[in-house]
């Protein structure tokens, strides 16, 4: 499809969809408006029956959780979907040499841009780990300190280069996290059932209210959220980038029986 017809086809969606969305926003209720009977319901019960001052992760980790682990696992197969599709161009191969277009001057990296990401990269991970943790306090949870500890290794590759955040980030760790992290949501699940509870029913302690460690089950959900989230964008980020990669050079004929 040549870019005239993408941007024609572009505006056409836009006309198509826009009236909706305005719609939809139009129909949103009033900033500071009272919140719905739902809500209303839910900061009712949940603090006292979950121990958790977070209304957001009581409903995502326990009211509503297989909801969540229905979409940990949408999550798990774009992301899948995603990198098999970029390996099936170019192979399983990874490199750790950046291309060299013809033409292109390549701009070495400042040493201001150096100490920012050095000292901006530590900092973001603790507030990603700081996210994670207090899921069941403020606001946060898993999938949004998954995507900060993410982005924070985004900062590596700007201060360091592509060889230094090879040498930091591994593809088959990442592979582990992202796996790893939807089974052991999975088996939150699972798990109360060999007991002869529910699926996904909250059988660990809840902890007291407003403490790091309240919420029973949920933290362990919790968890499962952050490590699959931080090793899916983390694994795009990395597929994303081997494409900019210089191909590897081809064997030399009698090399692969050697």
């Amino acid at each position: 499809m040549s870019p005239n017809a993408r941007i024609v086809l572009l505006a056409l969606a836009s006309l198509v969809l826009l009236p909706g969305a305005a719609a939809v926003i139009a129909g949103l209720p009033p900033f500071g408006s009272t919140i719905a009977q739902y809500g209303e319901r839910i900061n009712a019960v949940a603090p006292e029956a979950r121990h958790v001052a977070n209304m957001v992760s009581a409903i995502n980790f326990d009211l509503r959780g297989l909801d969540t682990l229905g979409e940990e696992f949408m999550l798990l197969a774009a992301i899948t979907g995603t990198v098999v599709l970029l390996r099936g161009r170019r192979g399983e191969g990874n490199t750790e040499r950046a291309m060299r277009r013809p033409g292109r001057a390549v701009i070495p990296r400042s040493e201001a841009v150096v100490l920012a990401c050095r000292i901006a990269g530590p900092l973001t991970a603790l507030f990603g780990l700081y996210v994670v943790l207090h899921a069941t306090v403020t606001p946060g949870g898993g999938f949004q300190g998954g995507v900060i500890l993410a982005s924070g290794t985004l900062l590596i590759y700007l201060g360091e280069g592509y060889a230094g955040w090879r040498d930091a980030i591994r593809s088959h760790w990442l592979d582990a996290l992202e796996g790893g992290g939807a089974l052991l949501f999975a088996l939150c699940g699972l798990a109360p059932m060999l007991t002869g509870a529910a699926f996904m029913q909250n059988i660990l302690p809840l902890g007291t209210f407003r403490d790091l460690f309240s919420g029973g089950l949920m933290l362990v959900e919790n968890l499962g959220v952050a490590l699959a989230v931080t090793g899916g964008f983390t694994q795009l980020f990395l597929e994303f980038m081997e494409e900019t990669r210089e191909a590897r050079e081809p064997e030399e004929p009698g090399e692969e029986s050697a």
